[in-house]
């Protein structure tokens, strides 16, 4: 049975302050020129590549100019690829840039400010630095922003434990990563770089950890249990730089960063949110059938797939058909779904067995039986990846003949629960939510790699490059 998904609302989140205004075209055209890498924030933020900050002032009144030139800088007579530390142009825009003075962040101190900056306006929105210190004359550009104080430390706990003797070593995809875990026995985010096993802080969270992804190895997501609001986290400050509210408690996040989307789902309103990660605001709310969970997106990013936990049926929404809602069919104890060669597999973490249906006909092709308690799938190029738990297993399935061709044993004598992709590689990691160890398998030779410790229990693990902090 097909059925039309029905919007039930468009909007923007709501918030205390104004949106991010964000930088005109114009001026974005100029700043690639010298820097083709900048990153122009959704809050307004202009990050260079080497990451350098810039905070934008809207003037009081544009200057319409055909043509952008800087009409006057400091240290005066410096081009943009100097990174002066603040460029007026002619149509009244100004850039500060956020500098290091004995420590402390600030920016630039005169004694007579232009009237194009004291008249100006930094967007409402916009996440400042931690600590940073605008001079007096300055105060007026700052609005309605909160600007804390020096004392605030965002959300690190640094770790005292001593560190020294908790050295490993990384595989090659692993080198210069860091873990960002939640341990579903503490509420907080433990930080551990790939070549150590102890953590080397944590960031403070005040609600247990539902679900946890990363976008662009900028920020974090975060969902929580009893709690109805979505933490952004950005990860060059540590700070939480947005909280999206929800009318109920949103669970499981999908990233899409291909077309830079979030999917959400709230399993309460029967729901699916569509989340725009270039504004950081919430675009659609999807009602869907049932209870959603087991929440997965096709590789190709044109289907979602998730389960009604009431009545254990299976749902499609095809995202490039109007967000048609289609019908899979009814399976016992799903753990996971996985959609490859247009069929839909399907693992049962108690009857240990995998359903194959034909995606376009609903059609029943086989079933067959696999190692002891199948808990997660991962698909990489003709191939299913199955952890089957019991046993510390993976078995791997053709997609093109259906076979089981390989398996692959972790040697952990630990249950293992989890799979994780390691992006811009072939490999995978297999976590544990008991046991303080995690595995590598490369998807492309079908080995396992390497088995490494790691001194806490992850529930979930996100993995990006070692972030750099805004200068």
């Amino acid at each position: 049975m097909r059925k039309i998904l029905v919007f039930i609302c468009m909007f923007m989140l709501t918030a205390a302050a104004a949106f991010g205004t964000p930088v005109p075209k114009q001026l974005q055209d100029f700043i690639n020129k010298d820097f083709p890498e900048t990153n122009f924030r959704f809050d307004g933020a202009i990050l260079l590549p080497d990451k350098t900050m810039y905070l934008p002032l809207s003037p009081a009144k544009i200057n319409e100019a055909e043509t952008l030139e800087i009409k006057s800088s400091y240290p005066v007579n410096t081009t943009m690829k100097q990174k002066p530390d603040m460029i007026i142009f002619n149509n009244n825009y100004v850039l500060l840039k956020v500098i290091n003075t004995n420590g402390k962040k600030t920016v630039i101190n005169m004694t007579n400010p232009p009237d194009e900056v004291t008249s100006a306006l930094l967007p409402q929105d916009i996440l400042l630095p931690k600590g940073l210190m605008i001079p007096e004359n300055l105060k007026g550009i700052i609005g309605n922003l909160d600007v804390m104080v020096t004392q605030e430390t965002g959300l690190r706990i640094n770790n005292t434990r001593n560190k020294s003797k908790a050295r490993t070593i990384p595989v090659e995809p692993l080198k210069g990563k860091t873990f960002y875990v939640s341990t579903g026995v503490n509420k907080n985010i433990q930080v551990i770089q790939s070549n150590s096993k102890v953590p080397e802080y944590a960031l403070e969270q005040e609600h247990v950890i539902n679900d946890i992804k990363e976008y662009n190895n900028e920020f974090l997501l975060v969902t929580y249990f009893d709690y109805k609001t979505m933490n952004i986290i950005s990860l060059m400050d540590e700070k939480v730089i947005k909280q999206v509210n929800f009318e109920t408690q949103p669970e499981q996040i999908i990233i899409d960063s291909a077309n830079k989307i979030a999917y959400i789902t709230s399993g309460s309103a029967s729901s699916i949110y569509v989340f725009s990660l270039e504004t950081m605001t919430l675009k659609k709310q999807l009602k869907v059938n049932g209870l959603c969970e087991k929440f997965t997106l096709s590789a190709d990013g044109t289907k979602l797939f998730y389960v009604d936990r009431n009545t254990n049926n299976i749902w499609a929404v095809e995202l490039d058909n109007n967000y048609l809602l289609k019908n899979i069919g009814s399976f016992p104890n799903i753990s996971k779904i996985a959609y490859e060669n247009g069929k839909i597999y399907i693992i049962s973490r108690t009857k240990n067995r995998v359903a194959i249906v034909d995606y376009e006909t609903i059609g029943f092709i086989e079933e067959f039986e696999v190692s002891a308690k199948p808990v997660d799938l991962f698909a990489s190029k003709d191939d299913l990846f199955i952890l089957c738990a019991q046993d510390n297993i993976v078995e791997v399935l053709n997609t093109k003949e259906d076979v089981i061709t390989d398996k692959l044993y972790l040697n952990t004598n630990a249950f293992a629960t989890n799979i994780t992709p390691v992006a811009n590689s072939s490999m995978i990691m297999i976590t544990n939510a008991l046991s303080g160890l995690y595995s590598v398998i490369d998807t492309d030779s079908k080995e396992v790699i390497k088995t490494s410790p790691i001194d806490v229990p992850v529930r979930t693990i996100v993995v990006t490059n070692k972030v750099k902090t805004i200068k």
